[in-house]
């Protein structure tokens, strides 16, 4: 069976090799010949493999891009948070305003590029790029799963590069609350993606996505507990909030800062009839709200096109 290879959109045909970004690294010869389990796996991995690594590439080939999805996040830490420190008082929020706000800019950070992942899925299907990728010796929900762990990595990654504002807003460079808050990074960066995969799948127009997208996750960010305390919010938003994965995910992120720097000591979050629910079932409900999102949308995307 001869090798399949796979190019970007606008890049020309390049053969399979190292140095080929485009080349989905498939190989017939070596991979999916033969009917050894064993075999067919590796072909699968190395299929994810392949797009995770387009998107890593990506990222790097857009700095300005990437530098500017980088600098909403960072003027809302450095001057909505420096200018409101001043006004809102430290006892009512348990932490200066800064410190409570850099959860939810570590959330924001991520969320962009998560989302991007799906309104890039759409673009390849309009483009006919999906097409010649799904006539790769690979299964269906393994380019899926691809493109998950794709914009996972991403994500992470511009979501580390805020972690160096740490200092800034008097949190201390702790090795192990930096590997807590990369770890809560990736797991929510996994779910953001997931459900934006699933939302992809459904939709066919990159409009109705952006379109949808802006009704509802201003409303979600808003709903998270990123920018004030959730407690503050009418009874009726508590229903929203507890039912909206973003909260969780900053939750999350607050409660890391708190575990490893007492002192900071910040404002309560998701509440289930006035208790916080337990750190390790709100990181099992972040992982299983994008597990049953990856499912769902693998499901969508094994029907034919």
């Amino acid at each position: 069976m001869t090798d399949v290879t796979v190019k970007t959109p606008g890049a020309p045909h390049t053969p399979d090799g190292p140095g080929a970004p485009g080349a989905l690294g498939v190989s017939g010869g070596s991979g999916i010949h033969g009917n050894g389990r064993a075999a067919r796996l590796r072909g699968e991995l190395r299929a994810v493999h392949a797009l995770v690594h387009r998107d890593l590439l990506r990222l790097a080939g857009q700095r300005t891009h990437t530098a500017l999805m980088l600098l909403h996040p960072m003027l809302y830490l450095l001057v909505l948070g420096g200018g409101l420190a001043a006004l809102i008082p430290r006892s009512s929020l348990g932490v200066g305003y800064q410190a409570y706000l850099f959860p939810g800019m570590l959330m924001m950070t991520v969320q962009t590029p998560a989302i991007m992942v799906g309104i890039r899925l759409i673009t390849d299907r309009q483009s006919g790029y999906l097409r010649e990728l799904l006539m790769a010796p690979v299964s269906r929900a393994t380019l899926l799963l691809g493109h998950c762990a794709g914009g996972t990595m991403t994500a992470t990654v511009q979501g580390a590069v805020l972690l160096g504002l740490a200092g800034t807003v008097g949190l201390p460079y702790d090795p192990v609350l930096l590997v807590l808050l990369l770890a809560g990074m990736i797991l929510a960066s996994f779910t953001i993606t997931a459900l934006a995969l699933a939302l992809a799948v459904t939709l066919r127009r990159a409009e109705t996505f952006h379109t949808l997208l802006g009704l509802i996750m201003m409303p979600l960010l808003f709903l998270s507990g990123g920018f004030f305390p959730l407690h503050t919010l009418p009874g009726w938003a508590h229903t929203l909030a507890a039912a909206n994965p973003l909260a969780y995910a900053v939750d999350l992120l607050r409660r890391c800062v708190t575990h490893r720097v007492p002192d900071q000591q910040a404002a309560t979050g998701i509440e289930w009839a006035g208790r916080q629910p337990p750190l390790p079932l709100e990181a099992g409900l972040l992982l299983a709200t994008g597990l049953l999102a990856l499912l769902w949308a693998a499901r969508r995307f094994n029907r034919p096109e």
